[in-house]
């Protein structure tokens, strides 16, 4: 397999493919991403350099279930490291040079779209039975994309390319296309996170999947579709390390029996609570403005002190239409019409008229002088409501218990977009008067704050004294430590939830932030942690439906065929679950015809059929065992 890349996720995801699948891996970076830079390497490079590039990527990616596993996970056979490649773009020369032709997958995960798609088009081209997976922000253009290569690959083989084989090898793997974004699969548990109480979810081709985090002793709660996992029992000892491995027992236990699940009193659990469809939410603001027609957009134009007001005067303007007509005893049209042009000052003065009929103009007279300045507020306020809406909102004045959204790149914007998919208020903060977001954040009308964030006054105009959060997610480690760290000093209480990229150095925040602050929570969280699993599950050729974090591990949800796996075909649905490992959640019936969807209450003694495709939870570890290659020798991978 071949990963080419620029930052983090190349590393962390080639780590991933090698120890975790015990896959052939060769990694393609530009020679100042993570290391030293030197000249570009060959595949015969010295096994002393090899030995340096496996130590640089072992540090910066992080193996297993948790940002510790790498001082537990023993280190790969010396004879079997991985090869390198320096180079600053994927060219043709440089796909020839990493074996694209013989490889069975490839990932291009650069930052930038533009350079993903180009080498995804010069690869195809030398491999059409390559599977591809490209790292893109752009949706639309990713369905574009795959539907493309994947056209040209059929071609190219006369019509034999599939979408990925079924015996859980990279051998049986075919010819496809899976476009993939870091920001879409992170974002889920980034807001989810942010949030006390929010359930984790994950959102896959139109399905929810929604995990509750329920704190233990709490009686009367519905069970749910199962127990996914057992929180950890240090949640309250600042000295433990959220999910780590070497916290033992007392570390979160994913995917337990029902055994575990009754003895384990005292510890929070993670339920599988809900599963429905749930498509593209309309804002509330253009909902309530299309149901309400004409009335929505004249109320959303005007405030509400101005629509009293200018009710207020047609209504006094009705009752002098009405005094005139008793008056004069004119028609009610004659009598409309004279009040009016009482009203603006062009009728004749009645100086002739009775007493009754002088008054009634006088009034009139007087309710054009109060017209005047309800007029012009009305045109001084509509101009302002049409220049707002391409501005951005500040945080209103009475704000409280929102979250404060530090970043607006391409994390951040994802971010944003769940958090009020959640209908949770939010404040952001963005240094870069031009960064991505800021078009979402107008459109989703969510108040912004310019500022750069180590500056002193920003965080007070976005109110993080009054808000219950802060989620800070930009690019710059030191710059997300800061803001938690004055953050708290305003706030010793407040929820902080940093993205730093690092996990050691993420451990040790987290750590020294639950020391010094223990009755506060406190996360961290890797963008690439988040992401590598699904991106090395598409290499593998499998449908990763999304991961949900539990503390510091990951917990993969799968779709998978059940042909060609002995331990799921012709095993019920009981003998299939393997406690810690994996569990079948659900059926997918969709290709049934019948009534298409997932089947979720699954008997015990369902047997999975070879036809059957399933949706399964497991560990990282878990999904390799059962999808990956199989051993090549005695060493167990």
């Amino acid at each position: 397999m071949v990963v080419c890349g620029d930052d983090g996720l190349a590393h962390r995801l080639a780590a991933e493919l090698r120890t975790v699948y015990g896959e052939q891996v060769t990694l393609v970076v530009p020679p100042t991403a993570r290391i030293a830079p030197r000249p570009v390497v060959g595949r015969a490079r010295a096994a002393a350099l090899l030995d340096l590039v496996s130590a640089a990527v072992n540090r910066a990616a992080g193996n297993g279930d948790s940002a510790t596993t790498d001082r537990t996970t023993p280190r790969a056979d010396r004879t079997n490291e991985l090869p390198l490649l320096e180079a600053a773009e994927a060219t043709e020369a440089v796909l020839a040079e990493a074996w694209v032709e013989r490889a069975a997958a490839l990932a291009l995960v650069y930052d930038d779209d533009e350079t993903n798609i180009r080498a995804a088009l010069t690869a195809r081209r030398l491999n059409p039975r390559l599977r591809l997976v490209l790292r893109l922000y752009n949706r639309r253009l990713g369905q574009h994309i795959e539907e493309l290569l994947d056209q040209a690959s059929a071609l190219a083989t006369g019509g034999g390319a599939a979408h990925g084989g079924v015996d859980g090898g990279v051998d049986g793997l075919g010819a496809s296309t899976t476009v993939l974004s870091d920001a879409d699969t992170a974002a889920p548990a980034l807001a989810a996170t942010a949030v006390v109480g929010t359930t984790k979810v994950v959102h896959a081709d139109g399905l929810m999947l929604r995990a509750v985090e329920r704190p233990p002793g709490r009686a009367g709660q519905e069970p749910g579709l199962c127990t996914l996992a057992l929180l950890s029992a240090t949640t309250n000892d600042p000295a433990g390390a959220d999910g780590s491995e070497s916290s033992g027992e007392r570390g979160p236990q994913l995917l337990p029996d029902e055994r575990q699940v009754a003895e384990a009193a005292g510890r929070g659990t993670v339920v599988l609570d809900t599963v429905r469809y749930t498509g593209p939410a309309l804002p509330q603001g253009r909902a309530a403005g299309r149901s309400l027609g004409v009335f929505g957009s004249f109320g959303s134009l005007f405030s509400r002190r101005l629509r009293l007001s200018l009710a207020g005067l047609v209504a006094c303007v009705f009752g002098l239409a009405v005094a005139q007509m008793v008056v004069t005893g004119q028609h009610p049209l004659r009598a409309t019409y004279v009040t009016l042009l009482d009203l603006f000052a062009i009728n004749d003065p009645a100086t002739e008229g009775s007493d009754s009929r002088q008054i009634l103009q006088l009034l009139s007279g007087l309710m054009g002088l109060l017209l005047l300045p309800v007029l012009l507020a009305a045109v001084l306020e509509a101009l302002g409501t049409f220049r707002s809406g391409s501005a951005l909102r500040k945080p209103p004045r009475g704000l409280s218990g929102h979250v404060v959204l530090l970043g607006l790149g391409k994390i951040g914007t994802r971010v944003l977009a769940r958090l009020r998919d959640l209908h949770i208020p939010v404040v952001c903060v963005e240094a870069d008067p031009d960064a991505r977001g800021l078009a979402e954040a107008r459109r989703l009308r969510v108040p912004v704050v310019l500022g750069d964030v180590t500056q002193e006054g920003v965080l007070e105009a976005a109110k993080i004294h009054r808000a219950n959060a802060l989620l800070a997610v930009t690019s710059a480690d030191t710059t997300n430590l800061e803001a938690g760290l004055y953050a708290r000093s305003v706030r010793p209480d407040l929820r902080v939830v940093l993205r730093l990229y690092d996990d050691d150095f993420a451990t040790a925040v987290y750590r020294t932030l639950r020391a010094a602050h223990p009755h506060a929570l406190t996360r961290s969280r890797s963008v690439t942690h988040l992401a590598a699993p699904a991106f090395a599950g598409a290499m593998m050729g499998r449908q990763i439906l999304g991961a949900i974090p539990v503390e510091r591990r990951v917990l993969l949800f799968a779709a998978v065929e059940v042909r060609g796996h002995p331990r799921l075909e012709g095993r019920t649905v009981a003998e299939a679950f393997r406690a810690g490992v994996w569990r079948v959640l659900a059926l997918d019936d969709r290709g049934a015809g019948t009534a298409p969807g997932l089947i979720w209450d699954l008997p015990p003694t369902y047997v999975l059929r070879a036809e059957d495709r399933v949706v399964l939870a497991a560990t990282r570890r878990g999904l390799a065992e059962l999808l990956g290659r199989r051993v090549r020798d005695g060493a167990g991978r």
